[in-house]
């Protein structure tokens, strides 16, 4: 199970019941957070979430309303007496800008690593979260995520007892590890069906339109996308500020071929965001406004 929750929704300036851009994922006991604009900690608090569990900050880009909250919640974490790492991925240029931030929060009780992002895609993997990287356009260096819960295939007995696997080796296998016994390497595929479905999750804010975040989301149980404008007569400026439409975001969510859609990352001189709704249901049915705590729980299917 893979719980996703929208702690900020709002570009470029916080409002009344929209803070700053942010965003949290938890898996097996670890948290993930995407982005971290001012008001993160407030929005954790409200969605009654915790800070200790936080693992890994993925940051898009170094623009104020996804990064300017940082400073504080570092600071939050050290008071708690965290002394576990953090791990910190981003483009090229963050160790450089998480040091600087770090001025006003210089003595933490637990490591910082710094991943910088230099390719088109780029992948990892930490803590059962399978990440992908994916470069996007906006007028600075920028990221959007995919995040993927694998799911390995079904213990297969006769499987095993082909490949003439001791019964007290199904265990280990079963879940994953690689056991070497008298002589013999034994793999987990040896005793496994083929690969079943997972989950995926893919996030991406401040870009225009592009086929690589269609390619990075196809297939997601949940797409979150950026609907910056609604209002037909804001493409010019959308394409000016190197933003995106509601209606160019279902266009994706349509050929991603996703089975939801979230949008996020409103302007501020939006107002009735509902109105323009049934348009964009019109591109891609199942698409739905984000607010600041949204949740979903996301399962893996049956069998």
């Amino acid at each position: 199970m893979l719980d996703v929750c929208l702690l900020g929704t709002a570009g470029m300036m916080p409002l009344p019941y929209r803070w700053l851009t942010s965003m949290m994922l938890r898996y097996n006991g670890s948290s993930l957070l995407v982005d971290c604009g001012e008001g993160t900690q407030i929005a954790i608090k409200e969605a009654g979430l915790s800070f200790n569990p936080i693992d890994v900050l993925c940051v898009t880009h170094f623009h104020a309303d996804h990064i300017s909250g940082l400073p504080g919640l570092l600071l939050t974490m050290g008071n708690a007496d965290r002394t576990e790492p953090l791990t910190i991925i981003g483009p090229k240029g963050l160790e450089r800008v998480v040091n600087a931030m770090r001025t006003i929060a210089p003595e933490l009780p637990f490591q910082i690593q710094c991943i910088e992002m230099t390719e088109a895609d780029e992948y990892f993997e930490i803590n059962g979260y399978h990440i992908h990287g994916f470069k996007v356009k906006h007028n600075v260096p920028c990221y959007g995520y995919s995040f993927e819960i694998k799911r390995a295939g079904k213990f297969d007995v006769e499987r095993a007892k082909a490949n003439g696997i001791p019964m007290r080796l199904w265990n280990p296998l079963q879940k994953g590890t690689i056991v070497e016994h008298e002589g013999v390497t034994y793999t987990p595929d040896m005793v496994l069906g083929p690969a079943r479905k997972g989950i995926k999750v893919t996030y991406c804010t401040d870009s225009r339109p592009t086929e690589s975040i269609v390619n990075a989301a196809q297939g997601s149980d949940l797409f979150i996308c950026e609907g910056m404008y609604a209002e037909k007569d804001k493409l010019a400026k959308a394409k000016q500020y190197k933003h995106m439409t509601f209606y160019e975001a279902a266009e994706m969510a349509k050929q991603a071929e996703v089975e939801e859609m979230w949008l996020t990352h409103f302007s501020p001189s939006l107002v009735r965001a509902e109105d323009y709704m049934p348009e964009v249901r019109n591109i891609f049915s199942n698409s739905h406004l984000g607010k600041d705590g949204k949740t979903k729980e996301l399962l893996f299917q049956e069998d």
